[in-house]
């Protein structure tokens, strides 16, 4: 064997990375079965493919020029339309919610003839909060503060995306499962003044630490994506599940006793507060305890239903030729939703990424929510893109990039007519 003292240190850890890759994968954590990263939680040497930021720049930049493609496309076509771009990405729909939010604080609603009444208590706190914050620190307005968190919090959350995929498949696949988040058909929505992008950032890197054993970062994340949108608790169970599971195989003796359990008991800790204790704030506010936002919610109209409102919804797509169509391609979109999640469960994705991936396609497709709002609110289900990142990543490159470029203006198109059509509410 040869002499290891005679090489720089750094290969030596390289090296070492490299016989750990051939090793199987943690149970817990199984890597891809051509590419097996190490996800033990207690190993704390950082791979080679560590997500910095210049081994994520491809991915960064190829984000952001899909990214400006989508709003140059927007641009023109609202200006066709006598309409303006900027304020329907900055002051509609959600994004008025938000700025009145954060410049009047809680307690305005809106009461429909219907009876109905609508709560700003419905939307979660963190976004209004840094819009505030970014109009107190610069002269920025509250909608353009609004714009300026977006566009951050999407190269934050494309970042966090390539981060995942990188260490579970590779540089090159993690650059594809980006371009394919940017491409995607409501992707225009990463750019508005929504929640979306920053929610998908603070999940995308909750799940890393989580991978990488940083659990009070974990943690934090995850208590910070509670804080924004109603389905953090999809990361909170990913964390939560991760953290039970790792405690449960000390017990049973098939790990070794970390030395960081402390670390991991306060990163579970530390995941729900964010979530419970706005929930636990509104049932206060409205004086319904614990179960108060669920009123807030229903509101709106919003529940959980187990999908059958959805599927009324699909079902009455039938009753006439035209809209069967659109009826037929619910069903197909449900369907390679479906395949997608399954692809990841037989591709031995991680744990994590199963819980917070299932659990957001749930609260997607089975709650009762205005069902034009569905498609954006999948957009934090990024690791449903990983088996088709993988796939685009063993082809050759300029005909994965041919692939991806065409796609990328079919999205700019569809989103530029989207917005200015029916839109996101």
């Amino acid at each position: 064997m040869a002499d290891l003292s005679q090489f720089p240190a750094e290969h030596v850890a390289y090296a070492t990375c490299l016989t750990a890759r051939r090793t199987p994968a943690h149970p817990l954590f199984p890597g891809a079965a051509d590419n097996r990263p190490v996800t033990d939680l207690e190993t704390r040497v950082a791979p080679p493919g560590s997500p910095t930021l210049r081994r994520a720049a491809p991915a960064l930049l190829g984000y952001a020029a899909v990214r400006a493609l989508g709003l140059i496309s927007l641009a023109v076509w609202s200006a066709a339309r006598d309409k303006s771009a900027y304020t329907l990405l900055t002051a509609r729909w959600d994004s008025l919610w938000y700025t009145r939010v954060a410049e009047l604080g809680y307690g305005y609603e809106v009461r429909l003839p219907n009876g109905d009444v609508h709560s700003n208590l419905a939307f979660f706190p963190l976004l209004p909060w840094l819009e505030r914050l970014l109009r107190e620190l610069t002269p920025l307005s509250y909608a353009d503060a609004g714009f300026a968190v977006s566009l951050l919090a999407s190269l934050a959350a494309a970042w966090g995306i390539f981060a995942v995929a990188d260490r579970l498949y590779g540089r090159r696949a993690g650059v594809c499962a980006v371009l394919l988040w940017a491409v995607l058909p409501v992707g225009v929505v990463q750019s508005m003044a929504y929640s979306e992008s920053l929610f998908t950032a603070l999940a995308a890197w909750s799940l890393y630490a989580v991978l990488t054993g940083r659990w009070v970062t974990a943690g934090l994340l995850a208590s910070l994506a509670g804080l924004t949108r109603p389905v953090g608790i999809a990361v909170v169970a990913a964390v939560w599940t991760a953290g039970v599971v790792s405690f449960g195989r000390e017990r049973s003796g098939a790990d070794a006793p970390g030395a960081r359990g402390d670390a991991r008991a306060l990163g579970l800790l530390l995941a729900p507060l964010g979530a419970a204790g706005y929930v636990l704030w509104v049932g206060h506010r409205t004086g319904k305890g614990p179960l108060g936002y669920l009123d807030v919610q229903a509101g709106w109209r919003n529940g959980f239903d187990g999908g059958h409102a959805f599927a009324r919804f699909i079902i009455a797509k039938f009753t006439s030729i035209p809209s069967a169509f659109a009826g037929l391609a619910l069903v197909v979109g449900v369907a390679l939703l479906i395949r997608l999640y399954v692809a990841c469960v037989r591709g031995r994705q991680p744990l994590p990424l199963l819980v917070h991936t299932g659990i957001v396609l749930a609260l997607a497709l089975c709650a009762s929510s205005y069902f034009g709002s569905k498609p954006r609110l999948l957009l934090p289900a990024f690791p449903l893109l990983f088996p088709l990142a993988t796939a685009l990543a063993r082809l050759r490159p300029r005909r994965s990039a041919l692939v991806l470029g065409g796609v990328a203006v079919a999205s700019a198109v569809y989103g530029a007519w989207w917005l200015n059509g029916s839109g996101p509410p």
